[in-house]
């Protein structure tokens, strides 16, 4: 087979438990052969959000079974894997550290190499999986612990253009489908209720858009949202259905505009470097939101770049962008040893400031 590579990849850094096998043969696309997701929405539904000792503990509990069961969805066993990667961070350290001691288990029983994966870079290079995206293209990152502008350069080489200094826009989701009463993970729950909803029913803030730059912030539009709410509540009694979908729909629209516009900014900056094919690519959670989907493919028709969008299964937390991230790192002559550390931080620019705050998903990188 060549230089052909099977990576089995292993994720786990806040409440998806993960494993899947990717293929690559030099000058074929990559082939995903199998991708187990374990979801904890139950687990946690009672809390309104990730619980990170029980999550923690859940990872321990089905690591393995997701590995046996990618293998055998694969047809493969651990003979036919090349190596193995893992998340190491950032996230949830009790659901990395599951995971890092789970591959480096498996690594060293099969005797397979051992790669870290930042798990941003696994969504960050998520394009190249699914669309063979060549270097460099702006990359929006936007889930529910982080949310960044990133220049891909290369495998490890990336330039923060600017971030969340706050909450992140998963975690704003998050937080006013508790607000609301609606269930978790709140990003869903409030799509399809805005659905039914009218934006301009409530004026709410485009935090940041006065200054410059493509920093944003989030916590000021959830605090505006908790207003609107008493508000409705105390004329009405109650809250009313029609009002917490016209609520949702313009909390949405606020995120969809902020996102636009400094979009439409950090591909100025990239497009001042004049790339060779101009891409902008989103990944993440958040990037499954339709609405929020549609307007940044328009600003990117509009600035002349080619927008990428990973399917919707690959938005979220998975195992084959983990995969396809050790394999990439793997090939550039990158691996790890028994030494591999968990890590709850993990910046992709390491030369860039560190962003102010850190959410309830996690400190922001």
């Amino acid at each position: 087979m060549g230089n052909t590579l099977t990576f089995l990849g292993l994720e786990s850094s806040c409440d998806d438990t993960a494993a899947a096998i990717v293929r690559h043969t030099p000058g074929e696309r990559p082939k995903i052969l199998s991708s187990i997701v374990a979801a904890q929405t139950d687990l946690h539904a009672a809390f309104g959000g990730v619980v990170p000792e029980l999550a923690a503990r859940a990872h321990a509990e089905k690591l393995d079974l997701c590995v046996e069961e990618a293998l055998q969805q694969a047809g493969l066993t651990l003979a036919d894997i090349d190596a193995v990667a893992v998340t190491a961070g950032p996230g949830l350290i009790g659901g990395v550290l599951a995971g890092v001691m789970c591959a480096k288990g498996i690594a060293a029983g099969a005797g397979l190499p051992l790669v870290g994966v930042n798990h941003l870079a696994g969504h960050a290079l998520t394009p190249r999986l699914t669309d063979d995206l060549a270097f460099p293209y702006l990359m929006l990152l936007v889930s529910g612990g982080h949310c960044q502008f990133l220049i891909v350069h290369g495998v490890e080489d990336f330039t923060r253009l600017g971030g969340t200094i706050d909450d992140a826009p998963g975690e704003a989701f998050d937080k006013t489908a508790k607000l609301l009463g609606l269930p978790q993970p709140g990003g869903p729950a409030v799509e399809a209720e805005a659905a039914n909803g009218d934006p301009a029913s409530h004026t709410l803030p485009r935090p940041l858009l006065d200054r410059p730059g493509c920093d944003m912030s989030f916590s000021g539009l959830k605090t505006a949202l908790l207003r609107a709410r008493d508000q409705a509540v105390a004329t009405d009694g109650g809250l009313r259905r029609q009002v917490r979908a016209d609520l949702c729909a313009a909390f949405q629209d606020a995120v969809g505009d902020v996102l636009a516009e400094k979009s439409r900014r950090a591909l100025t900056l990239y497009l001042d470097r004049n790339p060779p094919e101009p891409a902008f690519a989103v990944a993440g959670g958040v990037a499954a939101n339709r609405h929020i989907r549609a307007l940044l493919e328009t600003v990117s028709d509009q600035s002349g770049a080619r927008f990428i969008a990973p399917p919707l299964h690959l938005c979220t937390d998975n195992a084959a962008m983990i995969a396809w991230a050790g394999l990439e790192r793997f090939r550039a002559g990158h691996t790890d040893d028994m030494t591999l550390a968990a890590r709850p931080r993990w910046p992709l620019d390491q030369a860039a400031p560190a962003l102010v705050g850190g959410g309830r998903k996690g400190a922001k990188a």
